[in-house]
């Protein structure tokens, strides 16, 4: 797939890692959909991109609502005239131990309400935003491609049941999605980074963020736009498919 002059859908858009794949996309010449749930952090972007009008829309959603999702993709098919790419990279987490005891008595749990959040936004958003996307692409009958985002803690990681959960199944679907969808010409695939330098991680403490990257074997944390760079990879090796790119420096948990 040529990037320039693509129509590219990027949930999420508004966060560290979303705006790291616009800037980059854009650079190839790349038309944008920037979805997210706050307004005033697209407009930001889009002023930074500095793309004209008919080269970028931005889009106000909240991809775990059914029914804003398919507005969303409706008005992207309307502003551009089709969709050849999502990015399926908004999330939250809610983290938290499932039970935490001291002399025998429960301190703490998860909350189902912590446990809702994350798996609304992080899987059933992703299966929203997918299934719409994938509606358009059909449609058309050009092809197309999905990236989703999933994340080194999938394997599991502690603290993380809800979020662990969702990005588990975030990588499951893609694989069942890259069978389904290859009728129509649609690739699916999952990236998978492990510690990146969003803004919200360098804020961490000196010594938190030490000890993070103590635990990577390439010594550091990564950057957006290393991530950027693979969906970039993913778009235009036609023959990658159902597939899980890790980005992660050599971390396991």
């Amino acid at each position: 797939m040529q990037i320039k002059g693509s129509i590219i859908a990027i949930t999420g858009a508004g966060g560290g890692l979303g705006a790291a794949m616009a800037r980059r996309l854009a650079g190839h010449g790349a038309r944008l959909a920037l979805i997210d749930f706050r307004l005033d952090t697209l407009e930001a972007l889009q002023a930074e991109l500095s793309l004209p009008t008919e080269d970028c829309l931005r889009v106000q959603c909240d991809v775990s609502n059914e029914d804003q999702v398919d507005q969303a993709f409706e008005s992207i098919a309307k502003h551009f005239g089709g969709l050849d790419v999502l990015i399926n990279n908004a999330g939250i987490t809610r983290d938290a131990l499932m039970l935490k005891f001291k002399d025998g008595q429960r301190q703490s749990r998860m909350s189902l309400e912590a446990w809702n959040a994350v798996i609304n936004v992080n899987l059933t958003g992703v299966f929203l935003c997918g299934r719409a996307a994938a509606e358009q692409m059909a449609i058309a009958g050009n092809g197309g491609q999905i990236i989703n985002i999933s994340s080194v803690s999938r394997a599991g990681n502690m603290g993380q049941s809800n979020y662990s959960a969702a990005k588990a199944g975030v990588a499951a679907m893609t694989v069942a999605w890259s069978k389904e969808f290859v009728r129509y010409g649609i690739r699916a695939n999952t990236i998978s980074p492990g510690f990146i330098g969003t803004e919200l991680v360098r804020s961490m403490k000196p010594e938190a963020l030490a000890k993070m990257e103590a635990m990577i074997p390439a010594g550091r944390i990564g950057e957006p736009d290393e991530v950027a760079h693979t969906v970039q990879y993913l778009l235009e090796n036609d023959y990658v498919n159902g597939r899980n790119i890790e980005i992660d420096g050599g971390l396991r948990l």
